[in-house]
């Protein structure tokens, strides 16, 4: 099976992709940009590893939000 191009989608899928991309991004910035603000004393764990797991798509900055964060 040969790989498919962005040409070979419908403009349906187009729009699907896109907004599964843009999503992905925009979880993955917000959670990098709330890591980078918070205190080391409110994230559960190290700093760098909540940076590497928020590179795993969706399951990463979801995490993040769920488990990584001290609630106050």
């Amino acid at each position: 099976m040969a790989r498919m191009q962005w040409d070979d989608f419908d403009e349906g899928q187009k729009a699907g992709l896109i907004v599964a991309t843009s999503t992905q991004v925009a979880l993955a910035v917000s959670a990098w940009t709330d890591l980078a603000v918070r205190p080391a004393e409110e994230v559960r764990g190290s700093k760098a590893k909540w940076a590497a797991i928020i590179a795993i798509n969706y399951v990463g900055p979801i995490l993040y939000f769920t488990r990584g964060r001290v609630r106050s």
